[in-house]
């Protein structure tokens, strides 16, 4: 089973599916339950305020796959 990285403010977790919600992402950050999300894109570092019920896809690996990390809004 390949394995997904996160980055939430530059730290790095292991994600063992190939999405995420915006519940998940606060608890594996240790976010309050109230925390505004933001996925950032690292190619043209645009931000996108993620929605309470947003599934983000993953893509395994570090490689080729566009670039995001995840912030506190």
């Amino acid at each position: 089973m390949p394995t997904y990285d996160v980055d939430i403010e530059g730290q790095i977790y292991e994600w063992d599916r190939d999405s995420i919600t915006v519940p998940e992402l606060r608890e594996l950050a240790g976010y309050a339950p109230d925390q505004q999300l933001i996925e950032v894109d690292l190619q043209d570092n645009t931000e996108t305020v993620l929605a309470e019920d947003a599934l983000v896809p993953l893509k395994p690996g570090k490689g080729f796959a566009k670039k995001v990390v995840f912030k506190r809004g």
